[in-house]
Protein backbone atom coordinates (compact mmCIF):
# COMPACT_ATOMS: atom_id res chain seq x y z
CA UNK A 1 0.00 0.00 0.00
CA UNK A 2 1.42 2.97 -1.00
CA UNK A 3 0.69 6.82 0.97
CA UNK A 4 0.08 8.43 -2.68
CA UNK A 5 -3.12 5.67 -4.45
CA UNK A 6 -2.33 4.77 -7.69
CA UNK A 7 -5.45 4.03 -9.90
CA UNK A 8 -5.93 2.89 -13.48
CA UNK A 9 -8.29 6.29 -14.87
CA UNK A 10 -6.98 9.72 -15.75
CA UNK A 11 -8.15 13.29 -15.72
CA UNK A 12 -9.50 13.04 -19.44
CA UNK A 13 -11.72 9.89 -18.42
CA UNK A 14 -12.96 12.02 -15.56
CA UNK A 15 -13.21 14.98 -17.83
CA UNK A 16 -14.81 13.29 -20.24
CA UNK A 17 -17.57 11.35 -18.05
CA UNK A 18 -18.35 14.65 -16.75
CA UNK A 19 -18.56 16.24 -20.50
CA UNK A 20 -21.01 13.06 -21.54
CA UNK A 21 -23.63 13.91 -18.84
CA UNK A 22 -23.38 17.47 -19.41
CA UNK A 23 -23.70 17.38 -23.28
CA UNK A 24 -26.43 14.04 -22.93
CA UNK A 25 -29.02 15.77 -20.95
CA UNK A 26 -27.84 19.37 -22.37
CA UNK A 27 -27.12 21.11 -19.01
CA UNK A 28 -26.08 24.01 -21.03
CA UNK A 29 -29.45 24.43 -22.70
CA UNK A 30 -31.46 24.31 -19.60
CA UNK A 31 -29.02 26.80 -17.16
CA UNK A 32 -30.08 29.46 -20.02
CA UNK A 33 -34.08 28.15 -19.62
CA UNK A 34 -33.20 29.01 -15.85
CA UNK A 35 -31.65 32.23 -16.37
CA UNK A 36 -28.31 31.14 -16.34
CA UNK A 37 -26.73 33.87 -18.92
CA UNK A 38 -23.21 35.18 -19.53
CA UNK A 39 -23.22 38.68 -18.42
CA UNK A 40 -19.56 39.10 -19.66
CA UNK A 41 -16.93 37.71 -20.94
CA UNK A 42 -16.55 34.11 -18.89
CA UNK A 43 -19.31 31.62 -20.16
CA UNK A 44 -21.76 30.21 -17.51
CA UNK A 45 -20.82 26.76 -18.62
CA UNK A 46 -17.21 26.71 -17.63
CA UNK A 47 -17.99 27.73 -14.15
CA UNK A 48 -20.43 25.80 -13.77
CA UNK A 49 -18.59 22.56 -14.46
CA UNK A 50 -15.65 23.97 -12.21
CA UNK A 51 -18.29 24.00 -9.70
CA UNK A 52 -19.56 20.30 -10.74
CA UNK A 53 -16.40 18.69 -10.76
CA UNK A 54 -14.61 20.27 -7.47
CA UNK A 55 -16.36 18.36 -5.15
CA UNK A 56 -13.74 15.14 -6.81
CA UNK A 57 -10.59 17.92 -5.32
CA UNK A 58 -9.27 17.32 -1.79
CA UNK A 59 -8.66 21.86 -2.06
CA UNK A 60 -11.11 24.30 -2.66
CA UNK A 61 -11.51 27.57 -4.88
CA UNK A 62 -9.28 29.45 -2.80
CA UNK A 63 -6.26 27.04 -1.91
CA UNK A 64 -5.91 26.11 -5.49
CA UNK A 65 -5.48 29.58 -5.74
CA UNK A 66 -3.31 30.13 -3.23
CA UNK A 67 -1.29 26.99 -4.26
CA UNK A 68 -0.95 27.88 -7.85
CA UNK A 69 -3.08 24.56 -8.66
CA UNK A 70 -6.16 26.55 -10.50
CA UNK A 71 -6.16 26.32 -13.80
CA UNK A 72 -10.03 27.91 -14.62
CA UNK A 73 -10.31 30.90 -16.97
CA UNK A 74 -12.18 32.95 -14.52
CA UNK A 75 -11.74 34.91 -11.48
CA UNK A 76 -12.85 34.40 -7.71
CA UNK A 77 -15.23 37.13 -8.41
CA UNK A 78 -16.97 35.97 -10.89
CA UNK A 79 -17.65 32.46 -9.38
CA UNK A 80 -18.63 34.45 -6.68
CA UNK A 81 -20.93 36.48 -9.06
CA UNK A 82 -22.25 33.57 -10.40
CA UNK A 83 -23.57 32.06 -6.97
CA UNK A 84 -24.36 35.04 -6.15
CA UNK A 85 -26.82 35.51 -8.81
CA UNK A 86 -30.82 36.45 -7.72
CA UNK A 87 -32.21 36.24 -11.19
CA UNK A 88 -31.19 32.31 -11.66
CA UNK A 89 -33.66 29.82 -11.32
CA UNK A 90 -32.46 26.67 -9.38
CA UNK A 91 -35.61 25.62 -8.83
CA UNK A 92 -36.67 25.70 -12.77
CA UNK A 93 -32.92 23.93 -13.25
CA UNK A 94 -33.17 21.07 -11.08
CA UNK A 95 -36.40 20.05 -12.14
CA UNK A 96 -35.88 20.08 -15.90
CA UNK A 97 -32.55 18.48 -15.21
CA UNK A 98 -34.34 15.89 -13.21
CA UNK A 99 -36.99 15.27 -15.73
CA UNK A 100 -34.35 14.32 -18.59
CA UNK A 101 -32.56 12.28 -16.67
CA UNK A 102 -35.47 10.58 -15.59
CA UNK A 103 -37.34 10.33 -19.03
CA UNK A 104 -34.42 9.35 -21.34
CA UNK A 105 -32.39 7.46 -18.83
CA UNK A 106 -33.90 5.77 -16.43
CA UNK A 107 -37.14 5.23 -17.39
CA UNK A 108 -36.13 2.98 -20.70
CA UNK A 109 -34.93 1.22 -17.63
CA UNK A 110 -37.56 0.38 -15.40
CA UNK A 111 -40.88 -1.29 -16.59
CA UNK A 112 -43.86 -0.31 -16.66
CA UNK A 113 -45.29 -2.49 -14.09
CA UNK A 114 -42.42 -1.05 -11.13
CA UNK A 115 -44.17 1.33 -8.78
CA UNK A 116 -41.84 4.17 -9.38
CA UNK A 117 -42.85 7.30 -6.86
CA UNK A 118 -41.91 10.71 -5.67
CA UNK A 119 -40.59 10.89 -2.05
CA UNK A 120 -40.28 14.01 -0.10
CA UNK A 121 -38.73 14.32 2.84
CA UNK A 122 -36.26 17.31 4.87
CA UNK A 123 -32.92 17.59 6.47
CA UNK A 124 -31.24 20.26 8.75
CA UNK A 125 -29.01 22.14 7.09
CA UNK A 126 -26.87 22.98 10.05
CA UNK A 127 -25.22 27.09 9.21
CA UNK A 128 -22.18 27.91 11.72
CA UNK A 129 -21.59 31.50 10.81
CA UNK A 130 -25.28 31.98 11.35
CA UNK A 131 -25.58 35.27 12.53
CA UNK A 132 -24.78 37.19 9.14
CA UNK A 133 -26.30 34.29 6.76
CA UNK A 134 -29.37 35.69 4.77
CA UNK A 135 -32.69 33.74 6.16
CA UNK A 136 -31.18 31.60 9.12
CA UNK A 137 -32.86 30.17 11.65
CA UNK A 138 -33.35 28.39 14.61
CA UNK A 139 -34.97 24.75 12.91
CA UNK A 140 -35.96 22.13 15.18
CA UNK A 141 -33.84 18.90 14.16
CA UNK A 142 -36.13 15.77 14.52
CA UNK A 143 -32.80 13.44 14.93
CA UNK A 144 -31.59 15.54 17.68
CA UNK A 145 -34.48 16.74 19.07
CA UNK A 146 -33.65 20.05 19.68
CA UNK A 147 -33.22 23.37 17.92
CA UNK A 148 -30.32 23.99 15.79
CA UNK A 149 -28.92 26.65 13.85
CA UNK A 150 -29.80 27.03 10.19
CA UNK A 151 -32.25 25.46 7.39
CA UNK A 152 -34.17 22.70 6.70
CA UNK A 153 -33.86 21.17 3.51
CA UNK A 154 -36.89 20.46 1.93
CA UNK A 155 -36.45 18.09 -0.98
CA UNK A 156 -38.78 15.98 -3.46
CA UNK A 157 -37.19 13.54 -5.55
CA UNK A 158 -38.14 10.56 -7.75
CA UNK A 159 -37.13 6.76 -7.36
CA UNK A 160 -37.58 3.33 -9.40
CA UNK A 161 -36.69 1.67 -5.95
CA UNK A 162 -33.31 0.81 -7.66
CA UNK A 163 -32.02 4.54 -8.25
CA UNK A 164 -33.15 7.47 -6.43
CA UNK A 165 -33.04 11.28 -8.40
CA UNK A 166 -33.43 14.40 -6.46
CA UNK A 167 -35.85 16.76 -8.40
CA UNK A 168 -36.05 20.21 -6.56
CA UNK A 169 -36.15 21.16 -2.87
CA UNK A 170 -36.52 24.49 -1.07
CA UNK A 171 -34.43 25.55 2.00
CA UNK A 172 -36.88 26.50 5.06
CA UNK A 173 -36.23 29.20 7.25
CA UNK A 174 -38.99 29.66 10.62
CA UNK A 175 -41.74 31.96 9.93
CA UNK A 176 -41.67 32.68 13.30
CA UNK A 177 -39.94 36.21 14.36
CA UNK A 178 -38.47 34.51 17.91
CA UNK A 179 -36.46 31.77 16.00
CA UNK A 180 -35.19 34.11 12.96
CA UNK A 181 -31.21 34.50 13.04
CA UNK A 182 -30.18 35.91 10.23
CA UNK A 183 -30.41 38.81 7.79
CA UNK A 184 -34.31 39.26 6.35
CA UNK A 185 -34.43 42.11 4.42
CA UNK A 186 -37.44 42.20 2.68
CA UNK A 187 -37.13 41.64 -1.29
CA UNK A 188 -39.85 42.63 -4.01
CA UNK A 189 -41.89 39.40 -4.13
CA UNK A 190 -42.35 40.19 -7.92
CA UNK A 191 -38.60 38.92 -8.09
CA UNK A 192 -37.73 35.47 -8.37
CA UNK A 193 -35.22 36.05 -5.46
CA UNK A 194 -38.40 37.18 -3.69
CA UNK A 195 -40.42 34.22 -4.58
CA UNK A 196 -37.83 32.40 -3.48
CA UNK A 197 -37.21 33.87 0.43
CA UNK A 198 -41.36 33.89 0.64
CA UNK A 199 -41.36 30.29 -0.45
CA UNK A 200 -38.79 29.92 2.43
CA UNK A 201 -40.58 31.31 5.51
CA UNK A 202 -43.77 29.22 4.32
CA UNK A 203 -45.42 26.05 6.02
CA UNK A 204 -43.34 23.15 5.14
CA UNK A 205 -46.76 21.16 4.08
CA UNK A 206 -48.03 24.02 1.91
CA UNK A 207 -44.57 24.13 0.04
CA UNK A 208 -44.61 20.26 -0.18
CA UNK A 209 -47.45 20.33 -2.42
CA UNK A 210 -45.65 23.55 -4.27
CA UNK A 211 -42.54 21.34 -5.13
CA UNK A 212 -44.86 18.45 -5.97
CA UNK A 213 -47.25 20.82 -7.98
CA UNK A 214 -44.56 22.00 -9.83
CA UNK A 215 -42.49 18.81 -10.62
CA UNK A 216 -45.88 18.09 -12.17
CA UNK A 217 -46.39 20.98 -14.54
CA UNK A 218 -42.60 20.50 -15.62
CA UNK A 219 -44.12 16.41 -17.15
CA UNK A 220 -42.78 14.75 -13.77
CA UNK A 221 -45.03 11.47 -13.10
CA UNK A 222 -44.97 9.05 -11.18
CA UNK A 223 -47.46 6.25 -8.88
CA UNK A 224 -47.59 7.23 -5.61
CA UNK A 225 -46.35 10.23 -3.29
CA UNK A 226 -44.23 8.54 0.24
CA UNK A 227 -43.45 10.55 2.90
CA UNK A 228 -43.11 9.96 6.98
CA UNK A 229 -45.57 11.44 9.36
CA UNK A 230 -44.22 15.12 9.79
CA UNK A 231 -45.76 15.80 6.57
CA UNK A 232 -48.70 13.24 6.66
CA UNK A 233 -51.61 16.08 7.71
CA UNK A 234 -55.48 15.05 6.52
CA UNK A 235 -55.39 18.16 4.27
CA UNK A 236 -51.82 17.05 2.89
CA UNK A 237 -53.41 13.61 1.62
CA UNK A 238 -56.38 15.12 0.25
CA UNK A 239 -54.52 17.87 -1.76
CA UNK A 240 -52.46 15.34 -3.21
CA UNK A 241 -55.40 13.25 -4.38
CA UNK A 242 -57.01 15.95 -6.01
CA UNK A 243 -53.50 16.26 -7.99
CA UNK A 244 -54.52 12.70 -9.32
CA UNK A 245 -51.71 11.06 -7.07
CA UNK A 246 -51.93 8.60 -4.65
CA UNK A 247 -50.13 8.93 -1.04
CA UNK A 248 -48.18 5.89 0.97
CA UNK A 249 -47.46 7.52 4.39
CA UNK A 250 -46.62 7.37 8.17
CA UNK A 251 -49.41 9.26 10.30
CA UNK A 252 -48.33 10.21 13.47
CA UNK A 253 -49.84 8.16 16.61
CA UNK A 254 -52.28 11.15 17.47
CA UNK A 255 -55.14 11.80 19.90
CA UNK A 256 -55.91 15.08 17.84
CA UNK A 257 -56.23 13.57 13.92
CA UNK A 258 -59.57 11.89 13.46
CA UNK A 259 -60.26 9.50 10.48
CA UNK A 260 -63.97 8.07 9.64
CA UNK A 261 -64.36 4.75 10.61
CA UNK A 262 -67.44 2.57 10.96
CA UNK A 263 -70.38 5.79 11.11
CA UNK A 264 -67.78 7.54 14.08
CA UNK A 265 -65.18 10.42 14.09
CA UNK A 266 -62.09 8.05 16.03
CA UNK A 267 -58.46 8.76 16.28
CA UNK A 268 -55.69 6.10 15.32
CA UNK A 269 -55.41 4.92 18.97
CA UNK A 270 -59.01 4.36 19.38
CA UNK A 271 -59.21 2.67 16.26
CA UNK A 272 -55.62 0.35 16.91
CA UNK A 273 -57.66 -0.74 20.53
CA UNK A 274 -60.97 -1.72 19.07
CA UNK A 275 -59.69 -4.24 16.91
CA UNK A 276 -58.12 -7.54 16.84
CA UNK A 277 -54.23 -7.89 15.68
CA UNK A 278 -53.26 -9.99 13.73
CA UNK A 279 -50.93 -12.89 15.51
CA UNK A 280 -47.61 -15.04 14.42
CA UNK A 281 -45.39 -14.01 12.04
CA UNK A 282 -47.84 -11.74 10.43
CA UNK A 283 -46.19 -8.51 8.29
CA UNK A 284 -48.77 -6.74 9.52
CA UNK A 285 -50.68 -6.07 12.99
CA UNK A 286 -54.25 -4.71 11.64
CA UNK A 287 -55.27 -3.62 8.22
CA UNK A 288 -58.46 -0.90 8.62
CA UNK A 289 -60.45 0.82 5.27
CA UNK A 290 -60.98 4.43 6.61
CA UNK A 291 -62.07 8.01 5.27
CA UNK A 292 -59.36 10.92 5.53
CA UNK A 293 -60.30 14.34 5.92
CA UNK A 294 -63.51 16.20 7.10
CA UNK A 295 -66.20 15.81 4.32
CA UNK A 296 -66.77 19.54 4.00
CA UNK A 297 -66.01 21.59 0.68
CA UNK A 298 -62.81 22.85 1.66
CA UNK A 299 -61.30 19.49 2.70
CA UNK A 300 -63.74 16.25 1.33
CA UNK A 301 -63.55 13.01 2.28
CA UNK A 302 -61.11 10.02 0.07
CA UNK A 303 -60.84 6.22 1.70
CA UNK A 304 -58.06 4.99 2.43
CA UNK A 305 -56.40 1.91 3.95
CA UNK A 306 -54.36 1.84 7.50
CA UNK A 307 -51.82 -0.90 7.91
CA UNK A 308 -50.68 -1.19 11.36
CA UNK A 309 -46.80 -2.99 11.89
CA UNK A 310 -44.12 -3.71 14.52
CA UNK A 311 -41.79 -1.20 15.14
CA UNK A 312 -38.66 -2.74 14.85
CA UNK A 313 -37.04 -0.72 17.05
CA UNK A 314 -39.24 -1.36 20.12
CA UNK A 315 -41.42 -4.80 19.57
CA UNK A 316 -43.82 -3.39 22.04
CA UNK A 317 -44.12 -0.67 19.85
CA UNK A 318 -46.39 -0.21 16.72
CA UNK A 319 -46.20 1.71 13.17
CA UNK A 320 -49.18 2.90 10.98
CA UNK A 321 -48.75 3.45 7.15
CA UNK A 322 -51.74 4.82 5.34
CA UNK A 323 -52.51 4.45 1.54
CA UNK A 324 -55.19 6.24 -0.51
CA UNK A 325 -55.00 3.25 -3.29
CA UNK A 326 -57.42 1.48 -1.97
CA UNK A 327 -56.33 -1.93 -4.92
CA UNK A 328 -53.25 -2.35 -2.95
CA UNK A 329 -52.92 -5.16 -0.63
CA UNK A 330 -51.18 -4.49 2.51
CA UNK A 331 -48.08 -6.59 1.44
CA UNK A 332 -47.53 -3.87 -1.85
CA UNK A 333 -48.18 -0.89 0.67
CA UNK A 334 -45.56 -2.20 3.06
CA UNK A 335 -43.37 -2.81 0.38
CA UNK A 336 -43.50 0.39 -1.36
CA UNK A 337 -43.07 2.72 1.64
CA UNK A 338 -39.52 0.71 2.03
CA UNK A 339 -38.42 2.61 -1.16
CA UNK A 340 -38.85 5.67 1.35
CA UNK A 341 -35.74 4.84 2.55
CA UNK A 342 -33.51 6.04 -0.69
CA UNK A 343 -33.63 9.81 0.17
CA UNK A 344 -32.38 9.16 3.64
CA UNK A 345 -29.11 7.85 1.48
CA UNK A 346 -29.09 10.70 -0.70
CA UNK A 347 -29.29 13.32 2.36
CA UNK A 348 -26.50 10.80 3.92
CA UNK A 349 -24.41 10.76 0.39
CA UNK A 350 -24.85 14.87 -0.20
CA UNK A 351 -23.76 15.47 3.55
CA UNK A 352 -20.46 13.28 3.99
CA UNK A 353 -19.22 13.13 0.51
CA UNK A 354 -20.42 15.71 -2.28
CA UNK A 355 -19.81 18.54 0.26
CA UNK A 356 -23.59 19.76 0.82
CA UNK A 357 -22.59 21.75 4.46
CA UNK A 358 -18.96 22.49 4.38
CA UNK A 359 -17.96 23.47 0.54
CA UNK A 360 -20.17 27.10 0.30
CA UNK A 361 -19.36 29.34 3.18
CA UNK A 362 -21.25 32.09 1.52
CA UNK A 363 -23.97 34.40 3.48
CA UNK A 364 -25.84 35.26 0.53
CA UNK A 365 -29.67 32.67 0.73
CA UNK A 366 -29.02 33.01 -3.26
CA UNK A 367 -25.66 31.18 -3.09
CA UNK A 368 -26.79 28.35 -0.85
CA UNK A 369 -29.84 27.57 -2.97
CA UNK A 370 -26.98 27.64 -5.66
CA UNK A 371 -25.28 25.20 -3.87
CA UNK A 372 -27.70 22.84 -2.95
CA UNK A 373 -28.72 22.66 -6.55
CA UNK A 374 -25.29 22.38 -7.52
CA UNK A 375 -24.99 19.24 -5.25
CA UNK A 376 -28.01 18.29 -6.26
CA UNK A 377 -26.41 17.66 -10.22
CA UNK A 378 -23.21 15.74 -8.62
CA UNK A 379 -26.01 13.18 -7.47
CA UNK A 380 -27.84 12.60 -10.01
CA UNK A 381 -24.38 12.22 -12.26
CA UNK A 382 -23.18 9.61 -9.67
CA UNK A 383 -26.99 8.28 -9.76
CA UNK A 384 -26.27 7.56 -13.93
CA UNK A 385 -22.71 6.77 -13.42
CA UNK A 386 -23.22 3.80 -11.35
CA UNK A 387 -26.60 2.32 -13.72
CA UNK A 388 -24.95 3.51 -16.95
CA UNK A 389 -21.66 1.09 -16.08
CA UNK A 390 -24.12 -1.45 -14.23
CA UNK A 391 -21.96 -0.74 -11.39
CA UNK A 392 -22.45 -2.68 -8.02
CA UNK A 393 -21.07 -0.45 -5.80
CA UNK A 394 -22.71 1.89 -4.08
CA UNK A 395 -22.43 5.87 -4.68
CA UNK A 396 -20.47 6.20 -2.02
CA UNK A 397 -17.56 3.60 -2.84
CA UNK A 398 -17.95 5.35 -6.37
CA UNK A 399 -17.17 8.99 -5.22
CA UNK A 400 -14.58 7.61 -3.28
CA UNK A 401 -13.13 5.84 -6.62
CA UNK A 402 -13.49 9.22 -8.64
CA UNK A 403 -11.74 11.49 -5.59
CA UNK A 404 -8.30 8.54 -5.99
CA UNK A 405 -8.08 8.99 -9.45
CA UNK A 406 -7.97 12.92 -8.80
CA UNK A 407 -5.33 12.28 -6.51
CA UNK A 408 -3.56 10.57 -8.63
CA UNK A 409 -3.45 13.02 -11.49
CA UNK A 410 -1.60 15.17 -8.83
CA UNK A 411 0.93 12.76 -8.02
CA UNK A 412 1.36 12.30 -11.96
CA UNK A 413 1.48 16.31 -12.75
CA UNK A 414 4.02 16.43 -10.00
CA UNK A 415 6.69 13.92 -10.98
CA UNK A 416 6.25 14.98 -14.54
CA UNK A 417 7.69 18.89 -13.13
CA UNK A 418 9.70 17.06 -11.07
CA UNK A 419 11.52 14.98 -13.88
CA UNK A 420 10.93 18.52 -16.34
CA UNK A 421 12.82 20.62 -14.21
CA UNK A 422 15.50 18.25 -13.59
CA UNK A 423 16.07 17.62 -16.80
CA UNK A 424 16.68 20.76 -17.91
CA UNK A 425 18.93 21.62 -15.08
CA UNK A 426 20.95 18.45 -16.27
CA UNK A 427 21.35 20.09 -19.32
CA UNK A 428 21.91 23.41 -18.44
CA UNK A 429 24.82 23.04 -15.88
CA UNK A 430 26.78 19.66 -17.40
CA UNK A 431 25.90 21.18 -21.29
CA UNK A 432 25.67 17.39 -22.01
CA UNK A 433 23.58 16.56 -25.51
CA UNK A 434 20.43 15.16 -26.06
CA UNK A 435 21.57 11.08 -25.97
CA UNK A 436 23.10 11.77 -23.08
CA UNK A 437 19.88 12.74 -20.63
CA UNK A 438 18.25 10.65 -22.18
CA UNK A 439 20.93 7.76 -20.73
CA UNK A 440 20.86 9.34 -17.55
CA UNK A 441 17.04 9.77 -17.05
CA UNK A 442 17.14 5.84 -18.04
CA UNK A 443 19.28 5.08 -15.40
CA UNK A 444 17.32 7.34 -12.68
CA UNK A 445 13.94 5.50 -14.13
CA UNK A 446 14.61 2.26 -13.25
CA UNK A 447 16.13 2.91 -10.03
CA UNK A 448 12.39 4.47 -8.94
CA UNK A 449 9.96 2.06 -7.03
CA UNK A 450 8.09 0.49 -9.44
CA UNK A 451 4.64 2.40 -8.95
CA UNK A 452 6.64 5.89 -9.54
CA UNK A 453 7.26 4.09 -13.06
CA UNK A 454 3.87 3.59 -13.65
CA UNK A 455 3.45 6.90 -12.89
CA UNK A 456 5.68 8.20 -15.31
CA UNK A 457 4.92 5.82 -18.34
CA UNK A 458 2.13 7.78 -19.42
CA UNK A 459 4.63 10.62 -20.22
CA UNK A 460 8.09 9.11 -21.09
CA UNK A 461 8.62 6.68 -22.89
CA UNK A 462 11.40 4.13 -22.13
CA UNK A 463 13.44 1.85 -23.83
Amino acid sequence: MHILSQGQHSEEEINCSISDFISTFEVGNLLRKSNANKQKGIPVMSIFRYKLANVFSRSSLYMQMKSNQFSGSFSKNTFYRFLNDPRVNWLRFTTLLALAVIRNFFKPLTSDERADVFIIDDSLYERAGYKHTQMASKVFDHVSMKFKKGFRLLTLGWSDGNSFVPINSCLLASSKVDNQLGDFAKTDNRSLAGKRRKLAVTKAPVVVLELLQYALNAGHKAKYVLFDSLFSTPNTLVKIKEMGLDSIAMIKISSRIAYGYEGQRLNIKQIYAQNKKRRGLSKYLLSVDVTVGKGTDDEPSIPARIVCVRNRSNKKDWLAIICTDMSLSESEIIRIYGKRWNIEVFFKTCKSLLKLRTECHSLSYDALTAHVAIVFTRYMYLSVYQRKDQDERTIGEIFYVLLSEMEDISFQHSMFILIEAMTESIKNVLQITDAQVDEIYKDFFFRLPEYMQDALTSNYKVA
